[in-house]
């Protein structure tokens, strides 16, 4: 009798788990049930706030749930990532993230959360191309001309970012750390007035996007020396890369990308990047994200993962050997 007793409980069990997995597999299926919260860790009107918009509006579309994009700005874009960090992994709350994310993870080690293992990787969306350009009345019409005359006159150029650690900043320090020039930071606030700043010749020059510096390019009022990326982009064939413009080790740019809390389902995790994929190749989106210098570059979450461990390595790695500092 107790060897039957013992034979029925362990049948009792696998019936419950059995009808457990299957549970799970039909909540997985009918994801997602209710609205989805895309968590922008910036102000709107910013290209991490478009870019957002686009998935979320493809995908409102596709799933037929609202996935809504949450402005929460502050810090950096560190007080968007804290509410992902602690929010249920239960595929309701995703955080978009670009470049920022990462050179945080680099300068600040004293986060509220751990950028590593307090998120799952979803996925890529695309890479953002950063122009070096110069004011007209500097006398350097190359890459190369412009390390000569840095290295010529240690300190004396001023470079113009959006703040410290800010993408423009860290491409010039890449780019100082690479070349051996010398030029020295005037943080503004924002890319905005740093442009304006070199437009006017009251810096030499700057890194930044393919959509504010194209008119002033066009216009003669900024002269472009090389742009990241592994082609030339389409409005501006006069531009070479760095690979062209005799810098090839020089890759840095800006991306956009998904991460879910950790502990989220894989299923849940794969079915977002997947959606990401194609709806990043439709036409619409294409012509949409290139009108904001961007590049469709979707990347599996796994690929994505290891993306972001190399990018917190190579930062570190420079705000220790360029002695960066928070402000």
């Amino acid at each position: 009798m107790r060897v039957t007793w013992i034979k029925k409980r362990t049948l009792l069990a696998q019936v419950m788990v059995l009808l457990g997995i299957f549970a799970s597999m039909n909540c997985e299926a009918a994801y997602p049930e209710r609205p989805i919260r895309l968590i922008v860790p910036f102000a709107p009107g910013g290209g991490n706030d478009v870019m957002a918009r686009i998935l979320g509006q493809k995908l409102t579309e596709s799933w037929g749930q609202q996935v809504i994009a949450d402005n929460r700005s502050g810090a950096g874009g560190n007080i968007g990532a804290d509410i992902v960090a602690k929010a249920d992994p239960d595929g309701y709350t995703f955080l978009f993230i670009s470049v920022s994310f990462v050179i945080n993870a680099a300068m600040q080690p004293k986060l509220p959360f751990d950028p590593v293992r307090d998120f799952s990787a979803v996925g890529r969306l695309a890479r953002v191309p950063l122009i070096l350009v110069v004011h007209p009345g500097v006398a350097a019409k190359s890459v190369s001309e412009l390390i000569a005359l840095a290295k010529a006159k240690p300190g004396q150029l001023n470079y113009a970012s959006s703040g410290t650690g800010s993408a423009t900043h860290f491409a010039m320090e890449l780019f100082m750390g690479m070349t051996g020039a010398s030029l020295t930071q005037i943080p503004y606030k924002g890319t905005g007035p740093s442009l304006v700043a070199v437009t006017a010749g009251q810096v030499q020059t700057t890194f930044d996007t393919i959509p504010p510096t194209q008119p002033h390019i066009q216009s003669g009022r900024l002269r472009g020396l090389a742009m990241s990326g592994r082609q030339r982009f389409p409005s501006l064939p006069e531009v070479p890369t760095f690979a062209e413009a005799g810098l090839p080790q020089y890759a840095f740019g800006s991306w956009y990308g998904i991460l879910a809390p950790a502990r989220t389902s894989s299923v849940t995790i794969e079915r977002l990047n997947g959606e990401i994929a194609r709806i990043m190749q439709l036409p619409d989106v294409r012509e949409r994200v290139a009108g904001f210098g961007a590049v469709p570059l979707p990347a599996s979450s796994k690929d994505f993962a290891h993306f972001l461990a190399q990018e917190i390595a190579q930062w570190s790695k420079i705000v220790r050997e360029r002695n960066i500092r928070p402000d």
